[in-house]
């Protein structure tokens, strides 16, 4: 498998992976990729399907124009995104990769394509450079969940190439994982491993799986201490901060058994209303499903006594990305594809397998705690409310985190040996979503996207 730990886990903003940081890293790539730009005078995004129905709740206008301003989702600082935006607005244009000037207005340059899909995935774009001697370069792209992206026939012909550089333990599936493990008699984050040093030192993959360990803890520490309402018209309080605040204040005669785990579903709810306000997150696999992975690890990083808490930390990211890796190759990740059951339901499956990991589980019980994870989340849709990743979004995120725990508990006490294995999972998953019905994929024209009265802010 030709995929990285740091290709799945990306720093970001949010609201969305698919919605905002894929239409992001596109818009700039189809600049840098054109070779025109000396001889541009405008530029056109045309945008379809779940991107159209749902990107202005999930921001996709910003980040095409972040793009096309030459913005990377891992540098951006998210307390600059309105000031860049407003001057653009203000001025009437817009410098391409931030060098040249052309006339831009959003109204006019950015076209919605609502009733509309191209062909490779419901997540389409295409961009239009408009030259000074009246030709045009038009590519289109994909936004193919997680923040990946693909140019149209690319996935196809990268099907058809020979695979990447060879690692030591290839895996396109669980079945040749375990079979690499019992032969070598190593688990699953020491392959992982291995895998991963083909492309650089322990010395580079220890300091990128730090990083991201302290990107997530320090979202999770943002959340907590932010009140206020979310942005975008719904008008939703963040309730993370003042649930924490309570949670601090209970004397512990007072605490109710549950309270411990109402932490962990606190710590995934204050990773997604940072999400949903645009804040820095880590895509893990997806910005939908970003709180899930953090709260777990926080959980074990300060509930479980861990030994040796950063070797744990990060053979819990190896693993997680193992199981995020199966799921985007022979399913999907993305909401638009599969619904929620590809974003909440693989990180709750990834988060269960690192926590196995990570408390020194066997091979086959990691197997065991990810199939469970995404088992109890198959044919979930995606069906934000206003086109927004905050209701139901946030609270799946909680509770995700704990149905990730509880995943992990009862595969460490059983012997791993269990009767649905995670690759028919994942295949029951694609085929599900295969079958569901368009407007519970990140539509926002079925489900609670339209049983819910949304003008009775008030309420949220």
């Amino acid at each position: 498998m030709d995929m990285s730990v740091f290709d799945l886990f990306k720093i970001g903003i949010g609201p969305s992976s698919s919605h905002t940081v894929g239409p992001m890293v596109a818009a700039r790539r189809f600049l840098l990729e054109s070779g025109m730009l000396d001889e541009a005078v405008g530029v056109e995004a045309h945008l379809y399907g779940s991107l159209a129905l749902t990107g202005v709740g999930h921001a996709t206008d910003k980040a095409v124009i972040l793009g096309l301003m030459g913005e990377t989702p891992q540098e951006l600082d998210p307390a600059s995104v309105d000031d860049k935006l407003d001057t653009a607005a203000l001025d009437g244009q817009i410098a391409l990769l931030g060098i040249k000037t052309v006339p831009f207005d959003a109204k006019v340059n950015l076209v919605w394509h609502r009733a509309s899909t191209l062909p490779e995935h419901p997540n389409g774009m295409r961009f239009v450079l408009q030259l000074r001697d009246g030709s045009i370069i038009e590519r289109i792209y994909y936004s193919v969940g997680g923040g990946f992206i693909t140019a149209a026939g690319e996935a196809q012909a990268r099907a058809a190439e020979p695979v990447g550089t060879p690692v030591p333990y290839p895996f396109d599936t669980m079945v040749q994982l375990l079979e690499h493990g019992r032969r070598h008699g190593l688990t699953i984050p020491h392959m992982l491993r291995a895998n991963e040093r083909v492309r650089m030192s322990d010395a580079d993959l220890d300091a990128g799986l730090d990083r991201l360990w302290r990107v997530m803890r320090d979202c999770i520490c943002q959340g907590l201490k932010t009140e206020g309402r979310l942005p975008g018209g719904l008008n939703v309080r963040r309730r993370a901060a003042a649930l924490w605040k309570q949670a601090q204040e209970t004397q512990p005669q007072n605490a109710l058994p549950h309270d411990a785990v109402q932490q962990v579903s606190l710590y995934a709810m204050a990773v997604n209303e940072e999400n949903a306000a645009g804040g820095r997150v880590v895509t893990a696999p997806t910005n939908g499903a970003a709180g899930i992975i953090p709260a777990v690890l926080r959980y074990y990083a300060e509930d479980c006594r861990p030994i040796d808490p950063q070797r744990g930390v990060r053979d819990f990211l190896l693993t997680s990305a193992a199981i995020g890796m199966l799921c985007k190759k022979n399913a999907s990740i993305s909401g638009a594809e599969v619904g929620c059951q590809g974003e909440v339901g693989v990180a709750c499956a990834m988060a269960a397998a690192g926590l196995v990991a990570a408390l020194g589980g066997t091979n086959e019980q990691i197997e065991n705690a990810a199939e469970i994870g995404i088992e109890h989340h198959l044919g979930m849709t995606c069906d934000p409310i206003g086109g927004l990743v905050q209701i139901p979004c946030i609270e799946r995120n909680g509770m995700g985190a704990i149905k990730a725990i509880t995943a992990a508990s009862l595969a460490l006490k059983g012997d791993g040996v269990h009767f649905v294995s995670l690759d028919s999972v994942i295949e029951t998953m694609r085929q599900t979503g295969a079958d569901m019905q368009v407007k519970y994929k990140e539509t926002s024209l079925g489900g609670l996207a339209i049983h819910v009265v949304t003008v009775n802010h008030a309420a949220c």
